[in-house]
């Protein structure tokens, strides 16, 4: 098997290639254009059990481990960086803190829904001044008898509108910040107090929803805390940890799915009387990019491989977002460059992988936070 895949992932990768050829692709331009959910695209994913690839049957997941959830992403990711988006969304941020970290109570109320795709989920984290300082939430809950009172905003939640259920980031204790003052919660979208906010217009992903939060007196019972108050920002910090391999395994995708386009149309495109092909200029920019992806590969698989046997993975996990969206966006941009001008037009799909691929070195950290995780793993 290829990157030494078991025969459960080689299938799961055969099956997602095909459904993203089959059914992602052809509305994907249509989905971008229009800035639209692709509400249908996942509701056939559901019934293929896409939804939670990497949680236990019981839970309403395919049961799967979580190189094939990367490999999922990176299938759907290959053709439309919005869905792949709004999957590892759904699954790294929506379900797996309360699969991972809730009470049993919890995983049983939340994740069967969440892991079928009968529901959607999302991660409430990023707000106006807590970005990359994800230490710095504004965002308060305060005690009231059996209930937290919610005030504040966040930003840029992936999901928001298609969401039930969010895991919000809150600030229980300002003396102790970070080191016991930060609590995470799930709530509904339902809850009286609760509103989304304006839908914005975005660069790339955007056919991936998105949205404010705003919390006015909002009420939310405590038994609905993620774990035990105080414990959020350690809690968030390891979903980060998950979410960056997905999105490594988005970039990854966006990069393949750029040379795909790139390696085809330099076959069949003729310039001073022979294919591109035939041109050392861009059989160099094509040998890059081919080694690059399979560099990537390797660091996005090991980073999941990591995870699934319960060892260290943060570095790994970090390498794998770093190195693998800086080349989303190399490749992207040599898809475009070969392309010449038609890789400028709306008409053919490489300057959508560009637009989109820029996300995955902002998302889940910046290429700069990265570096900094790196680091400090090196230094320990």
């Amino acid at each position: 098997m290829p990157y030494n895949l078991n025969e459960d992932q080689a299938a799961i990768r055969e099956m997602v290639r095909d459904f993203a050829l089959n059914e992602v692709e052809p509305i994907a331009a249509e989905v971008d254009e229009n800035s639209r959910f692709p509400m249908e695209t996942f509701k056939k994913m559901a019934e293929l059990g896409l939804m939670g690839v990497p949680f236990p049957e019981e839970y309403g997941g395919a049961g799967a481990d979580y190189l094939s959830y990367a490999i999922t992403v990176e299938e759907i990711s290959r053709v439309c960086g919005s869905t792949g988006l709004s999957l590892a969304a759904h699954t790294s941020l929506g379900t797996a803190p309360i699969y991972d970290h809730a009470s049993e109570e919890q995983r049983k109320k939340y994740v069967p829904d969440l892991a079928s795709g009968k529901t959607f989920g999302a991660f409430g984290l990023t707000e106006p001044n807590a970005g990359s300082d994800a230490g710095g939430t504004q965002t308060t809950a305060v005690r009231d008898g059996d209930d937290y009172i919610l005030n504040g905003s966040k930003i840029f939640i992936t999901n928001a509108n298609v969401a039930s259920t969010f895991i919000i980031t809150t600030l229980t204790d300002k003396d102790k910040g970070v080191h016991g003052g930060i609590t995470a919660f799930i709530v509904e979208s339902n809850t009286p107090g609760f509103k989304l906010g304006s839908k914005d217009e975005k660069l790339g992903t955007r056919g991936s929803d998105w949205a404010e939060l705003y919390f006015e007196d909002c009420r939310v019972p405590a038994a609905n805390i993620v774990g035990k108050e105080g414990a959020g920002f350690k809690f968030f910090m390891k979903t980060l940890d998950g979410g960056r391999i997905s999105i490594g395994a988005m970039g990854l995708g966006i990069a393949q799915g750029s040379l795909d386009k790139a390696l085809a149309y330099a076959q069949e495109r003729e310039q001073f009387g022979k294919p591109l092909i035939k041109f050392g200029a861009i059989q160099e920019k094509l040998a890059t990019m081919a080694t690059e992806i399979e560099a990537a590969r390797h660091l996005v698989y090991t980073a999941a491989r990591l995870k699934i046997a319960k060892k260290p993975y943060s570095q790994q996990a970090a390498m794998a977002k770093l190195y693998a969206s800086e080349v989303a966006v190399r490749a992207a941009r040599e898809a475009v460059q070969i392309f010449g001008g038609n890789g400028f037009s709306r008409e053919y799909p490489v300057e959508r992988y560009f637009r989109d691929a820029k996300l995955c070195e902002i998302g889940e950290g910046s290429s700069e936070i990265q570096r900094i995780v790196i680091a400090r793993n090196l230094c320990t």
